[in-house]
């Protein structure tokens, strides 16, 4: 059975104030579909460590400011 992750993005907020990047838009950056990206901002996928990277470039802001992991242990 599988975990479910707490880590979360604020990916659609950072694209709306990237000129209102579209999903697609971002999806193509990146290599990935749009349903990708879809399931990535609501939190039904986790993405890998080198595409969380790739995310963060794309939307020209650190790690850190895209995906977020909660201090408190579960």
């Amino acid at each position: 059975m599988g975990r479910t992750t707490r880590v979360t993005n604020a990916i659609r907020a950072l694209r709306f104030a990237r000129d209102e990047m579209t999903q697609a838009e971002l999806a193509a950056r990146i290599g990935v579909t749009r349903q990708t990206v879809i399931a990535i901002e609501q939190g039904r996928y986790s993405p890998s460590l080198e595409m969380a990277f790739q995310i963060a470039r794309a939307l020209e802001v650190p790690l850190d400011q895209a995906f977020q992991y909660p201090d408190e242990p579960a």
